[in-house]
This record gives C-alpha cells, structure tokens and sequence, in this order.
C-alpha cells in the first residue's frame, strides 16, 4: 500500500487481488506515460522512477489479466518502444471513468464524505 502523505484529503481508487494492487493512481500514470511516450524508459524517468520499477508493475498488472497491458519491441530508439494493448488501454479507461465518478467536483457523495475530515475544525470532545 501506499505509504505516501497526503496534505489534502482525497479519494484514491485501487482495484486489488490477492496482497497486489492490479491498478492504482501510480499505475495508471504509468500506463498513461508508456501512451505518451511509447517508451517505458522514458516513462519511467518522466515519472521519476526506476526502469526495473516500471517493469516491476506492468508485470504485477499482467499477471491478475488475462492478456499483457502492454507490446515491446527491443532496438533502441530506431526500432524499439512499448505500446499498450487492447487490455492495458481498455483497463486504464475504465480505471479512469471509476476515477471521474470518486472526484468531489463531480460526485456529490464524495464532496460529502470528505467534508467528514473538515480539517478547519477541532475535533469534538468525548461527551463526559
């Protein structure tokens, strides 16, 4: 799980099988970089993160699918690159049609739950 500090509170959406998480915000970034780039180096440095990283979660993602989320081809810059697959595109849309009904300013259920952690606010004593 994510051990990262939030200083705003926020919905996060993970889809999670076994002890992994198949998807999440740091996985579909990456998937959306791969699609940007056509390169997982050069998304993986644009996300500020190891190659070996990189691939250690396209591989976490391909083994809960059926299908790998993404085509490589080895050569380097002339003939090489990456490019993700019916599946990787299709898990990333729908990974992101959840995300926009989790955002406060679309989801009026989500405005409300995180108006719970109002942060202006003491917390209310325990009744005595």
């Amino acid at each position: 799980m994510t051990r990262t500090r939030h200083e705003i509170p926020s919905l996060q959406l993970r889809l999670v099988a076994d002890k992994d998480v198949v998807i999440g915000p740091g996985k579909a970034d990456l998937l959306d970089a791969i699609e940007r780039t056509g390169s997982i180096s050069s998304a993986s440095r644009e996300l500020g993160m190891s190659y070996k990283k990189a691939w250690q979660l396209v591989a976490t993602m391909n083994r809960h699918l059926p299908e790998p989320v993404l085509d490589t081809a080895s050569g380097g810059q002339q003939r090489g690159g990456a490019r993700l697959t019916t599946t990787g595109r299709e898990l990333l849309a729908r990974y992101r049609a959840l995300q926009t009904l989790l955002d406060p300013d679309s989801s009026p259920a989500a405005e409300r739950l995180l108006e719970l952690l109002d942060t202006d606010e003491p917390p209310d004593s325990p009744a005595s």
